[in-house]
């Protein structure tokens, strides 16, 4: 890879770590959900400073080719987030759906409560 590449690689990468770091530290986003990318940024990083680990690793896992391996774990990644962001989703649901029966029930008792009164 050319040096120059590797260079603009490496400054977007801690980039954008700053971002996300900055990000947690302004409570914007979780640190639960920003770890895993710290860590592929961290990830991306070595693997900038040290271009020819990509072509070690391929090759002790025998993947014909370095940017095939890439690929695959980029994909894996993909997935990993995807699962973790639907039960993230599925538990704010099943929470929402929770507090809105809980409103509900204490909008009822208020009601009841008035027309006792009245």
């Amino acid at each position: 890879m050319n040096i120059r590449i590797q260079l603009i690689v490496g400054i977007v990468v801690v980039l954008a770590l700053g971002v996300i770091i900055n990000m947690i530290r302004q409570k914007k986003l979780e640190l639960r959900y920003a770890l895993s990318w710290l860590g592929v940024g961290t990830a991306i990083l070595l693997l900038d400073c040290f271009p020819q680990l990509i072509t070690w690793i391929s090759a002790k896992l025998g993947i014909a080719s370095p940017i095939n391996m890439l690929f695959f774990f980029g994909f894996c990644f993909s997935l990993m987030i995807i699962f973790a962001l639907t039960v993230a989703v599925s538990r704010m649901s099943i929470r929402v759906k929770e507090l809105t029966q809980e409103l509900a029930l204490f909008q009822k008792k208020a009601e009841e409560k008035k027309e006792r009164q009245s």
